[in-house]
């Protein structure tokens, strides 16, 4: 049985990306056992929901199969191409150049445990002891990458950082 949740995709939306998901690896169970388009709408059910990995309805993939496939793909920038697919196409219907000309930076300090010493920092401005995350979006308002680092990084720094990981997406198109 399958139910119809508000974060499954439709049959155009996955025709549109279905080809960005890698073939099956040598070896292993074969993937006729599992189809992609119930793991792909797994996924988004999680993310959508806010729902844990360990209570996906019964009726979807097991949580360690899907959670394996969007690790695999994360690793493997799959969902970057995917990203940057489904960024062109709203950027086109929108009538607009498939790549941004036009960008916002903005940035924000939060604070984090005591106990997490890898990329922690203390944001004098804001005085804050944690990280940093900057977000660039373009006109449309559709975000582009997103940087975290340490509170210690100064805005035009991060900026910067964040301007040179937007070429390097940028250079892989």
């Amino acid at each position: 049985m399958t139910k119809n949740y508000p974060s499954n995709l439709t049959s155009e939306q996955w025709e549109l990306i279905a080809e960005l998901f890698p073939e099956a690896k040598p070896g292993g169970r074969p993937r006729t056992t599992t189809s992609m388009y119930p793991v792909v709408n797994a996924i988004l059910y999680v993310l959508c929901q806010g729902a844990t990995w360990r209570a996906l309805a019964g009726h979807l993939p097991p949580w360690s199969t899907v959670y394996g496939y969007l690790r695999r793909w994360r690793k493997d920038r799959t969902w970057l191409q995917i990203h940057e697919k489904l960024y062109q196409w709203v950027g086109v219907a929108a009538s607009r150049e498939p790549s941004p000309w036009k960008a916002d930076f903005d940035n924000q300090s939060v604070e984090t445990a005591t106990m997490i010493c890898t990329d922690v920092g203390f944001d004098t401005g804001k005085q804050i002891h944690g990280r940093k995350g900057f977000i660039t979006v373009d006109l449309l308002g559709l975000v582009l990458p997103v940087l975290v680092t340490s509170a210690s990084v100064p805005e035009p720094a991060g900026a910067k950082l964040n301007v040179q990981v937007l070429a390097g997406l940028s250079d892989e198109r």
